[in-house]
């Protein structure tokens, strides 16, 4: 029985179109990483307002904002704003990951197309806040204005509606 099949060779026609089909698919790759064809990409656009925010758990379970003077700009009150708050798991997820302490700012950037980011420059990761809709990202968008001067004035409201 194995001499049957030793002795009927693998189609040739086969074997050659496989080959094809794997150089074209290598050489389409190429291309499109060449040329930019079939690539999505952001328009370039400017910084409209840049804002590097410090978020500090306290022990109620509140989180206190800080601005890049130390002061106490807003505060998300114990069990509100999931949004804002699954976000920020995610950076202190990285963070602890790459071994970097909470003492380094975020910073929040409202471009000039309208868009909201949230980034981590100890890191590098960047989330699109408008991704998650309107209401999600106006949670941070507050942040942007916040004026400060004590957690009472500034706390970021706790009956929002928030998309999940």
């Amino acid at each position: 029985m194995s001499e049957t099949l030793h002795s009927q060779p693998f189609p040739r026609a086969a074997l050659i179109g496989a080959g094809a089909l794997i150089a074209g698919a290598l050489l389409l790759a190429v291309l499109g990483r060449v040329s930019g064809i079939g690539t999505t990409s952001m328009p370039a656009v400017a910084a409209a307002a840049v804002r590097d925010l410090r978020f500090v758990d306290g022990a109620d379970g509140s989180v206190a904002i800080y601005d890049s003077a130390g002061q106490v700009v807003a505060a998300l009150p114990p069990g509100t704003n999931g949004f804002a708050r699954g976000v920020l798991r995610g950076f202190a997820r990285s963070r602890k990951l790459e071994h970097i302490g909470s003492q380094p700012p975020f910073r929040m950037t409202r471009w000039t197309d309208g868009r909201l980011t949230l980034a981590d420059p100890s890191t590098g990761r960047i989330v699109d806040l408008d991704a998650f809709g309107p209401t999600n990202a106006e949670v941070f968008a507050r942040l942007m204005t916040a004026a400060g001067g004590g957690v009472a004035g500034a706390t970021v409201a706790a009956d929002e509606q928030e998309h999940r």
